[in-house]
């Protein structure tokens, strides 16, 4: 690996899940403490990061609509999840030294900065991490969304999706053992495949931005840092 980093401003999107580690719900301190030395790793080779992390370990929306609950506030409620699960991100990466603002896309004054697109910029070029939570502000729409929004907003040139799995396969390789992995696509093959790597309205918003998409696994050990130097093991969605 070289340690020369092939993105200059990356998002990276987390799922909630990736916060438990070995634990069935919430947040393991301990993985949260891990993913946040990933990211120092990859901000001290020069890289600037942001994040955007979803609520699946403790609220996820559309659960809570299957269990009776009106679409609206059950995404209001994933959205305050997230903040929890950004306010963690933000103290682990501050025990580590690096310096962190958290946003929030509606106003939670007592705990963190509201969303404002210069001033996150801002944070980014004087080497803080900026954590971007409650997703877009609205319901209907999803954190994988969010992701590709801040991602085109903040100018980055790259978009990490850490996931459970070290790219996109044919099938969930947990469960088919033929399943094969890609190493490169298409926005397009993504759509039309229904991949279900990210929505199909942030695999979108990415194509139209010409934002390329990296799936990885960050549950491997300096796979991101690895990822953004070119090497480890992903895929890579981008134009033809």
């Amino acid at each position: 690996m070289t340690d020369t980093p092939q993105y200059k401003r990356v998002l990276l999107k987390l799922s909630g899940e990736a916060l438990m580690g070995e634990l069935d719900y919430g947040i393991d301190p301990k993985m949260v403490s891990r993913i946040a030395r990933e990211i120092k790793t990859v901000q001290e080779l020069g890289v600037q990061v942001c994040l955007v992390v979803g609520a699946g370990n403790i609220f996820r929306g559309m659960t809570g609509v299957a269990s009776g609950f009106d679409r609206t506030s059950a995404d209001h409620m994933g959205m305050l999840a997230t903040v929890m699960n950004s306010i963690a991100i933000q103290n682990a990466l501050e025990q580590e030294g690096v310096d962190t603002r958290v946003q929030s896309a509606f106003p939670i004054a007592s705990v963190c900065e509201p969303y404002i697109r210069r001033k996150a910029i801002r944070h980014m070029e004087k080497g803080r991490v900026v954590v971007f939570a409650a997703g877009t502000g609205n319901p209907f729409f999803t954190t994988d969304t969010a992701a590709a929004l801040r991602a085109a907003e903040m100018g980055c040139d790259g978009l990490l999706k850490g996931t459970q799995v070290d790219g996109v396969y044919t099938a969930d390789p947990k469960t088919d053992p033929t399943a094969e992995k890609y190493d490169r696509l298409d926005y397009h093959t993504v759509l039309t495949k229904d991949l279900k790597v990210l929505d199909a309205s942030a695999i979108a918003l990415a194509r139209e931005n010409d934002i390329p998409i990296v799936v990885f696994s960050i549950h491997k050990p300096g796979e991101f840092a690895r990822v953004m130097c070119g090497s480890g093991e992903f895929t890579i969605i981008c134009k033809e």
